[in-house]
Formats: structure tokens, sequence, C-alpha cells
């Protein structure tokens, strides 16, 4: 079993975190960001405010089915991917503490494509100030780190048919000032400039040698890593 379905879905940020129904095959789903939004994780709180300071910045607020802390999806800085494993595939694994690992580990071979060196988090669930409400600031099994910096965040639902993983992947130099440093504000999060001082210790975004980055890697960088991505995912057993 090797074959992946690959789908781009389309409708809101909020429809797509929505359910995708029995997971009976393995698929990838790429999704492109329209607007920027906040996403909390399943279990998450939702402080109060955020949802008026979030609009008055721009910013939807929705809540996905996996858990974590909180993303923030920029349209140009952020590359989102599900990934969907029915619960019959060899890649399954019952212990959901070790289930991302080898989804970790390939996202490490597509950044080394990429020119970028990674590693995959084998360790427990690392939280600082801020790591239960800000998904890039802790790190749990399966996540990857380049630099001691995390740089993709994955998340999971299971069901009885499958696991839905949830992937982010942080694109461009300035990618923690520009999509978690924010999250600290709009989650109203204290003390701010230990959590602040916290993000930028923990948080980094790819910057792929020789692709364009003007700011904030923008769409070339984000395909190219796809790219990269589906090339390692489709050698998997």
């Amino acid at each position: 079993m090797t074959g992946w379905n690959v789908r781009w879905p389309e409708g809101s940020v909020a429809d797509r975190h929505g359910p995708v129904g029995e997971i009976s095959e393995r698929s990838v789903l790429r999704h492109r960001v329209s607007h920027s939004t906040v996403v909390l994780g399943s279990g998450q709180r939702a402080p109060s405010g955020l949802v008026d300071r979030a609009t008055a910045k721009g910013l939807d607020v929705v809540r996905r089915r996996s858990g974590g802390g909180a993303v923030l999806l920029q349209h140009d800085g952020v590359l989102w991917v599900d990934v969907l494993v029915p619960r019959n595939d060899p890649l399954w694994d019952d212990d959901v503490g070790r289930s991302s690992i080898w989804l970790g580990a390939t996202w490490c071979e597509a950044l080394a494509v990429s020119g970028v060196a990674a590693d995959v988090h084998r360790g427990s669930f690392i939280c600082g100030l801020a790591g239960r409400a800000v998904c890039f600031v802790g790190r749990a099994a399966g996540e990857v780190v380049s630099e001691g910096r995390k740089v993709v965040g994955i998340s999971q639902r299971r069901d009885r048919s499958g696991a839905r993983f949830q992937c982010a992947v942080l694109l461009g130099a300035d990618a923690a000032a520009r999509s978690v440093a924010p999250l600290v504000d709009l989650l109203g999060l204290v003390p701010r400039a230990e959590v602040l001082a916290e993000v930028e210790a923990t948080v980094s975004g790819v910057v792929i040698p020789g692709v364009a980055d003007v700011g904030t890697a923008g769409v070339a960088a984000a395909d190219h890593l796809f790219d990269a991505f589906m090339e390692a995912i489709s050698s998997t057993g």
C-alpha cells in the first residue's frame, strides 16, 4: 500500500477544519489559506475578548477537531497539509505517543531535499510558559525542529476509521514574529515579555535556499516544499 490520493479542498478555513468523513484510503489534503485565521485546538478554551481582538485585525477565529494549541494560519506564511491514514494501514500505530513519528521523519526528508537540516522530536511533550496555548511553542513527539527551534507542528484526531494528522510548516525568516508572536496578544498571554522571548527562542521558519523569500516565504516556497513532501511520503511503506 503506497499510493496517496491528493486532494485540494475548497471552502473557508472553518469548512476545511470540519469532519472529513470515513477515512478509507491514504490521502493528502493540500490547503490554500485565502484569509488569515486563528485556529484553536479542539479542547482549547477561547479567552475572553479573542474574537473582538482578532476581528479588529481582520482575522477569523475557528476551531479544529484535532488537539493542541492555537495556530495563526497566514495565506503566505504557513504550509498547511492534512494526512489521512486508515486504521488498517501499515502506517497506523495504536500508540498515540509514537503514531506521528513516521510523519515527522517524512517532513525531515522533505526538508533535507530542500536544503534544510531538521530532526524529529521523539521525547515527551515539552511545555514552556505558552506551550499549551500556542502550538509552535510546545513540542510533542513527531514534531520537527531545525537548529533547535520548532518548524513543523502536527496535531491529530483519531476515530474508528483512521487518523487525521494536521500539519503546519512555518515559512520565512520572520515566521516567529509574523505567524506566532501575534498570538501572544490575541490570546492575552502573560507575562507578555517572557512569553514573547519564549517564542523567539523556540520557534523558527523554514527558509529554502534558492527559493524566493521577500520578508516572508511565499507561494513558491510552499509549493517547493509540498512537492518535496509528496516525493518523500510516496516512498513510505
